[in-house]
């Protein structure tokens, strides 16, 4: 009972939240533009983005791999079905709780555990937003970014600092971290205390470095690369929409909607990102004298693009490993 209130409480925070960025993206736009916005789109660009899309995906698997290595190493197959799978339950469910159906899909098909999994999806987490912040440090160079959008990369660092600085201190003093765990879990059952304490110290072990020294160099170039296609998708719905021409959009366009609406992505929220993604990039286009309402045109046409694939493959995959969606959220309890 109190875990089936729990998952309504968080659907309904998360619904919450994209009406209310939903309200803000509606409430200064016009349907006649947005619609008029659409009919000027060329999408012949739709299929080389969706292209990139997937090869984002695939980078993305394969940079994973190395966050695996120490502990197991594990095959491309698995690696992309599991992150599709985790990718296609993020559509559904508010927080990021894909996250914990990914490291759920694969643990059914390695011998990790779901736990051990889910701590190097943890530290790949953690890379991206340090990444995301780099990418925010170099943009501010040649873009004067909002005062909120600073702020908020300076607060986003500091509690990334504070969350690294946390996991490496558990696993530096793995048994103490175990120990006042127990202490916490005292009041509970036996066995669930037992449960806790056995998933913390599972977690714990997906905390590792990297395998050799030249896998730094390797994930540091797998993260370039996937950033890049992430930058590549915003600039050819660009060009789709013709905006470039139309509203004379320097090349930081691209850059400035990256590093803005990540935040919408980074941050847990509404299933999907609906509302969230959809405002900030409404926001960004805005900075360079889109009006709002081609620009939430865009912001639609961008999700959507973004969504479908990992809709379509992500159901595929789902079928062809013998879950649903039902069954994976009453096993992993997302």
């Amino acid at each position: 009972m109190i875990k089936k209130n729990l998952h309504h409480w968080k659907l309904i925070l998360g619904l919450l939240f994209s009406l209310l960025f939903l309200y803000l993206a509606f409430r200064r736009v016009e349907f006649k533009h947005m619609a008029a916005a659409l009919t000027t789109v060329d999408f012949w660009y739709v299929l080389p983005t969706i292209a990139v899309i997937l090869l984002s995906l695939w980078l993305r698997a394969w940079r994973w791999r190395y966050f695996l290595l120490p502990l197991q190493n594990v095959a491309m197959t698995p690696l992309f079905n599991s992150l599709l799978i985790g990718y296609l339950f993020n559509i559904f469910l508010p927080a990021h709780l894909g996250e914990i159906v990914r490291a759920y899909v694969l643990a059914r098909k390695t011998p990790l555990t779901a736990t051990a999994a889910f701590g190097t999806i943890v530290i790949e987490r953690i890379i991206d937003v340090l990444a995301m912040l780099l990418l925010l440090a170099v943009a501010m160079i040649v873009y004067p970014f909002p005062q909120w959008v600073k702020t908020g990369g300076y607060l986003t660092g500091v509690l990334v600092v504070l969350l690294f600085v946390l996991l490496m201190l558990m696993k530096k003093y793995r048994s103490l971290s175990l120990r006042l765990l127990d202490r916490i879990t005292r009041p509970l059952s036996v066995g669930l205390a037992a449960k806790l304490t056995e998933m913390l110290d599972s977690f714990i072990q997906g905390i590792l470095p990297l395998q050799k020294k030249s896998h730094y160099l390797i994930v540091t170039l797998q993260s370039i690369a996937l950033w890049a296609c992430y930058g590549m998708i915003f600039q050819l719905v660009l060009y789709a929409f013709d905006f470039i021409s139309l509203y004379q959009l320097p090349w930081t366009a691209a850059l400035v909607l990256l590093v803005i609406t990540t935040f919408g992505v980074l941050v847990p929220s509404s299933p999907g990102y609906v509302g969230t993604y959809h405002y900030l990039c409404q926001v960004s286009l805005g900075l360079f004298g889109v009006p709002a309402s081609p620009a939430l045109t865009y912001a639609f046409v961008m999700h959507g693009i973004n969504f479908f694939p990992i809709l379509i493959l992500g159901l595929i995959i789902l079928s062809k490993e013998g879950l649903s969606i039902s069954s994976v959220r009453k096993e992993t309890g997302a």
